[in-house]
């Protein structure tokens, strides 16, 4: 596929990263900004009775739930709620990943993602919509990130070795918007009303669109129209080929499950921020409590500050020939994530029931969010190196899996758990899921390295 490679760089990077940095950052304002109010939303407000009543669509939803798993209070629902919300987000990038590969291209299916995402964070501001709006959030989120994320690789020739770098900087991108989100959205819906935190969300995905109408001659060209132009591009995937795929899918597992912990931050975590940490700056010294909501800020913070670390550390591995591959680096974050919830666990039972330090959680989020670096953008790093160039959306999309499986429908399910079990053992359970998927990759790594080290651009 063509790249944009004839025009001028900024930074040592094509001009498109910049401008798909940008639109990345708002639409990651918009969302984490939401995700950081939607559980407290839910729990604390929306399921409550004198609101739950408006709420359109409400019967119906919770008897499905129900029907599966039982009598749901409102904590238990808002985490069903929450997860399949983060699930779906992350299934619909199929079916935007495949419009793109066939009908829209990858520029004009990510503008269609803005424009619902737009609509969806509006709606939100009015109690009965809430169903509605997170339908439209879900779909435009399918159109938008396997198609910007897609972008980014499709920006690098064959053998481009700025591409790693490239997603690394996409994701500080991703983070940085995700950092000011619970500062802005967070503190208006907590402390303003819940409907001006959605309101700013929306307001972010509207600069979003501005920005990558800004940007859209600096673009790559849509993978649409050159499939239709060349023959090669409608031949079927080679021997080659499908092995590198069945590779890719084979990771899904793995992956799923430490999604699945990774993902308890917009859930579990936020309620124990909530309930169980006490959040006093300085306590008897300085006596301000930190929002709830800003505690979401602390990973995205850390992500931005520690990537550049991350990176001379690569780099300098590289240099003496001792960098870990992709699968390496990513048991690597998986075993991070562990050892996260092995310490939360651990404060949690130091605690014997009563509230604890709020630099417990920053420890954790600390841990956490590094292996996060080793991992996510790797991963989609990975997957557009490896992926076949005639559906590099879809297999965009494939990366996402995880994301709806894991971080959507088992992180809900798992988060039903919370008020049952003891919160060390809750902790200790999600730690032992996130080493066995460390383990997984692991033991996947040298059966699948001939696969994984080809390039199909």
């Amino acid at each position: 596929m063509s790249t944009t490679t004839a025009e001028k760089t900024w930074f040592g990077h094509p001009r498109g990263l910049t401008f798909l940095f940008g639109t990345e950052m708002w639409e990651r304002f918009s969302y984490y900004g939401m995700r950081a109010l939607l559980v407290l939303y839910l729990v604390k407000y929306l399921l409550l009775p004198g609101h739950v009543e408006h709420v359109l669509f409400y019967p119906q939803v919770k008897a499905f739930f129900e029907m599966m798993a039982g009598p749901l209070a409102p904590q238990p629902l808002s985490s069903l709620i929450y997860g399949t919300y983060t699930g779906l987000i992350y299934a619909t990038p199929l079916l935007g990943g495949w419009m793109a590969d066939n009908y829209l291209g990858q520029r004009k299916a990510a503008m269609v993602g803005i424009i619902m995402m737009a609509f969806g964070h509006f709606l939100m501001a009015s109690e009965a919509m809430l169903f509605p709006a997170l339908t439209l959030l879900i779909f435009g989120g399918g159109f938008f990130k396997t198609n910007t994320t897609a972008q980014v690789g499709m920006l690098y020739g064959p053998g481009d070795e700025r591409r790693d770098r490239a997603y690394s900087i996409f994701y500080v991108g991703v983070n940085l918007g995700a950092f000011i989100a619970p500062l802005v959205a967070g503190t208006l819906g907590e402390t303003v009303g819940w409907h001006y935190g959605f309101g700013a969300a929306g307001v972010g995905m509207l600069i979003a669109l501005a920005v990558y109408v800004l940007g859209w001659k600096h673009l790559p060209a849509e993978g649409l129209r050159e499939k239709k132009a060349t023959k090669k591009d409608r031949t079927p995937l080679s021997s080659e080929e499908w092995k590198s795929v069945l590779a890719l899918v084979l990771l899904v597992v793995p992956l799923t499950l430490w999604w699945a912990c990774y993902e308890q931050q917009g859930n579990i975590i936020a309620l124990f921020a909530d309930a169980a940490t006490d959040r006093r700056l300085i306590p008897g010294v300085i006596n301000w409590e930190i929002p709830v909501t800003w505690f979401q800020a602390f990973n995205p913070f850390i992500i931005f500050a520690f990537t550049p670390f991350v990176l001379a550390l690569w780099t300098r591995q590289a240099r003496d020939l001792k960098e870990p591959n992709s699968m390496y680096k990513i048991a690597y974050g998986c075993a991070m994530l562990a050892a996260s919830y092995v310490l939360i666990a651990f404060a949690s039972w130091y605690g014997a029931g009563h509230k604890i330090s709020w630099l417990w959680l920053l420890a954790y989020f600390v841990i956490i969010t590094t292996g996060e670096i080793f991992l996510s953008p790797i991963s989609m790093s990975l997957y557009s190196k490896v992926a076949p160039v005639r559906i590099v959306s879809i297999m965009m999309a494939v990366n996402f899996i995880p994301n709806f499986l894991g971080g959507g429908f088992i992180q809900g399910w798992l988060g039903t758990y919370w008020e049952s079990m003891g919160h060390p053992a809750f902790f200790l359970m999600i730690a032992a899921i996130g080493l066995v998927s460390g383990v997984m990759i692991w033991l996947m790594e040298k059966p699948l390295e001939p696969y994984l080290n080809k390039s199909h651009d």
